[in-house]
């Protein structure tokens, strides 16, 4: 269960990133055909009631893991284990509470927390209320081992939460509509529900592992707790106050972090039917948004949060014992080994963005590949930041993302306002505020993290040398798709090779402009294979 002598924080981070990838094509991989089963309106409805679902899971539960990893990380490095121990027991005590209180909201409160318009996703939002109050326990039960510097645990419950999610959504979706629909705008309604029912059954599938590993390892738990000999023994009355003082702000930070989506529906839908466009029409388009959009870039957004999560406990503990340096180079490893990520997907997207939503989406309008094409930057900017957010909370100062996340969605909300009510763009409104909005961040939790730590990023190494070499990458996967394209009339026998070009070309562009030592590269996620690649290829000695 514990960290072992040898395993770093990229080791860890890779896990988490090797899960999230997985999770995130699983999840594409389900969504196209629950699409094709309940809809563009049932997907709207759908969006709306996981926006509000994810808004309560913002303030009860989403950030306990981050919150009880950082917590319980000081106290295990001054070898507390005690206390550690205690206050896992009192954030299970914290997340029940909180956890039902939120479920309660969503199941009696839904009607005056769904926008207008969006009445009809009530049912939905009702079936995803049971789930708030397990992802509660989940997350202190991941935050837990992510404490002790595993992610393993949290990495395997994530793929098996995803795997029965998609099982149980495209199931019960298909079977809500054969058993209770008979008009067009009831198939939507249980198709959303049926749909939601499957995030339910993969965090309860999460819980029950978490669970069976918590007792396997309940032994070893014990013997550290018994061989504490710091003489350090908070009250609960402390414990309690310390969740409070920790949980609360973190919860603001990533609540206000992640409430632009919420936003963005609550402001669109009104904004645009005061417009004269008809309410199906705009949940067909925020569906279109919120359900192949946000999916794709949330895919490479999936590295930066493992990143996130694995630099937190350790920041956290170097900055207890005063260790700054160190704490400056886990930084500098989880923004490098995310910028090498997250750079390339960005442009690879933005590229070829239309044939990989066709490809995933096969009945997609053309709005969502232009969507994809002009938002593919964020996954730059939200992964930047996401990064920053975990840092400046990891170092004790979570109510500067809070700061920074009020600022960034009044800009938010600004352009929104102004770019739906006076130009014909549309759900294109949604997509510039969401930019604005990461972009925002992204610059003002840089400027702290530069300031409070005495940080100074490389922006030449770390953004300049990526982004050349995914430069010439995304040339060469233009060329390659199109070049076949006028000959072979098949969006998937052209993309393949497209996709594959592209992952060469920037491993050997990169190399070549970039130049990292073999230290350097074994630090990557698959580094190992990196460097043997590149010694074949003489790109390295």
């Amino acid at each position: 269960m514990t960290e072992k002598k040898g395993n770093s924080f990229v080791k860890q981070a890779s896990i988490l990133m090797v899960a999230g990838l997985i999770v995130r094509v699983i999840g594409l991989l389900y969504r196209s055909p629950m699409r094709e089963i309940i809809g563009d309106l049932g997907n709207g409805y759908y969006g709306y009631a996981y926006t509000v679902y994810s808004i309560l899971l913002l303030v009860s539960s989403y950030s306990i893991p981050m919150a009880i990893s950082k917590l319980m990380a000081e106290r295990i490095a001054l070898k507390q284990y005690r206390n550690a121990n205690k206050l896992f027991k009192g954030a299970l005590i914290y997340a029940c509470i909180v956890g039902g209180i939120a479920a309660l909201a969503a199941w009696f409160g839904g009607r005056f927390l769904l926008p207008a318009g969006g009445e009809n996703a009530l049912l939905a939002l009702k079936v995803l209320a049971p789930t708030i109050f397990l992802c509660a326990i989940l997350g202190v039960l991941r935050g837990y081992f992510q404490a002790h510097g595993t992610m393993t645990p949290t990495s395997i419950s994530q793929i098996i939460e995803q795997l029965v999610n998609a099982v149980v959504s495209v199931g019960a979706a298909w079977l809500f509509i054969e058993w209770f629909a008979d008009t067009e705008t009831e198939a939507a309604i249980y198709g959303a529900a049926g749909g939601t029912l499957g995030t339910g059954a993969g965090v309860l599938a999460g819980v029950l592992f978490m669970l069976f590993v918590f007792a396997v390892n309940r032994k070893t738990i014990q013997k550290r707790v018994v061989s504490d000999v710091s003489g350090v023994e908070d009250s609960y009355k402390e414990i309690f106050r310390t969740i409070l003082l920790m949980v609360t702000p973190v919860i603001f930070s990533t609540c206000i972090y992640n409430l632009s989506s919420y936003l963005d529906q609550s402001f669109f839908a009104p904004i645009m039917m005061s417009n004269g466009w008809a309410a199906d029409d705009i949940n067909i388009q925020y569906g279109i948004f919120s359900g192949q959009y946000m999916v794709m870039i949330n895919i490479p957004i999936a590295l930066a949060n493992a990143a996130s999560t694995a630099v937190l406990p350790s920041i956290s503990g170097n900055f207890a014992t005063g260790n700054v340096g160190e704490a400056r180079h886990k930084i500098n490893e989880a923004i490098q080994m995310t910028m090498f990520l997250c750079i390339p997907a960005a442009v690879g997207m933005g590229v070829l963005a239309d044939p990989i939503m066709h490809l995933l989406f096969p009945t997609t309008t053309a709005m969502a590949g232009k969507l994809l094409m002009i938002g593919s930057v964020s996954v730059i900017f939200y992964s930047l930041s996401t990064i920053t957010n975990g840092v400046l909370q990891g170092i004790g100062k979570p109510s500067i993302p809070v700061r920074h996340a009020c600022l960034s969605l009044v800009i938010n909300v600004a352009v929104l306002a102004v770019l739906a009510k006076f130009t014909e763009l549309g759900i294109y409104s949604v997509l510039f505020a969401t930019i604005a909005y990461s972009l925002s961040m992204c610059i003002l939790n840089g400027r702290s993290v530069t300031k409070l730590l005495e940080y100074h990023m490389d922006i030449r190494g770390m953004f300049g040398k990526p982004l050349l070499a995914s430069v010439l990458m995304g040339v060469a996967a233009v060329a390659v798709y199109y070049g076949l394209h006028m000959v072979i009339d098949s969006n998937v026998i052209c993309l393949v090779p497209a996709i594959l070009v592209a992952v060469m070309v920037y491993g050997v562009a990169y190399l070549m402009i970039a130049k990292p030592s073999k230290t350097l590269l074994r630090r990557f996620p698959g580094g190992s294979y990196l460097v043997k690649i590149a010694v074949k290829l003489k790109l390295m000695a």
